[in-house]
């Protein structure tokens, strides 16, 4: 709808039917009692509007008659992400192995994402989910700044995400997100709509590792060299620990000149 917006097809008949009151009912069902969780869509449409049920989309019609598929294996989640607020801006770290329940799925994974110029988020969860999210809020960062002439801010940013996610509370989502920006803020957005403003934040299975690292003493009058240094040792103490998290981390340093990413290292070669 807001790219509908931007390039000025809000006005062409398909929307102005998609509009009309005739689609107000358009409901999504609730969660629960659902087959597996999913939706189940529920339209008024009648004659006199000139559609019926040939022409909707497939997309609304669709009915979860059949039973889902159990999965072969539950799906648990482990990861090491975390950031924290000092003099220099904000210091984010991730390790980068993407594991399910015994498996380690990929071993070069990206949870440390550039939303826009000045914001970058962290990803904690299931993958896909995580990542979709994440594309979502870049598009309409990029659409706020084409509407308004200016960039969203980091809180405004935090703020969207979690009333997008609100809705799906309850369901199989499973996102959690740090977002950090110049100013310096840093924010904690779970897939149920928790907002929560901080200085120090750490998501995973490997977290309680990282955050032993990170209490141990005062991290606001660090430079630049020794906050990169901590956030890379907190990683590194969580994958010696912790099974799900690994391989290599990833060292993100957002300033007010923007974000700026250091090369990626392989956290194996200290272990051996």
């Amino acid at each position: 709808m807001a790219l509908q917006d931007v390039c000025g097809f809000s006005k062409t008949p398909l929307v102005l039917r998609w509009n009309s009151p005739s689609w107000s009912s358009v409901t999504v069902g609730a969660p629960h009692g659902l087959d597996g969780g999913r939706p189940t869509w529920r339209h008024a449409c009648s004659d006199k509007d000139g559609c019926s049920e040939n022409s909707l989309s497939p997309f609304l019609l669709a009915s979860p008659s059949s039973p889902s598929v159990p999965l072969p294996f539950s799906l648990s989640h482990g990861t090491t992400t975390l950031a924290f607020v000092f003099q220099g801006g904000v210091m984010v770290a991730a390790d980068t192995r993407a594991s399910c329940s015994g498996l380690i799925a990929c071993p070069e994974v990206h949870k440390v994402m550039p939303v826009h110029s000045h914001l970058v988020a962290t990803a904690s969860g299931s993958g896909a989910d995580c990542m979709f999210w994440q594309r979502v809020l870049a598009r309409e960062c990029r659409l706020y700044q084409l509407r308004n002439h200016r960039r969203l801010s980091v809180g405004g940013a935090a703020k969207l995400l979690s009333h997008m996610l609100h809705p799906f509370k309850g369901t199989k989502l499973c996102s959690r997100t740090k977002m950090s920006g110049r100013g310096p803020r840093l924010y904690y957005v779970c897939s149920d709509g928790t907002f929560l403003q901080g200085e120090l934040f750490s998501v995973g299975s490997g977290s309680p590792y990282a955050y032993a690292v990170l209490d141990g003493g005062p991290r606001w009058g660090l430079s630049v060299g020794d906050a990169c240094v901590l956030a890379r040792e907190a990683v590194f103490r969580a994958t010696h620990r912790d099974a799900y998290s690994g391989n290599c981390v990833d060292i993100f340093h957002i300033s007010s000149q923007g974000w700026r990413r250091r090369e990626r290292e392989d956290l194996r070669e200290d272990q051996r």
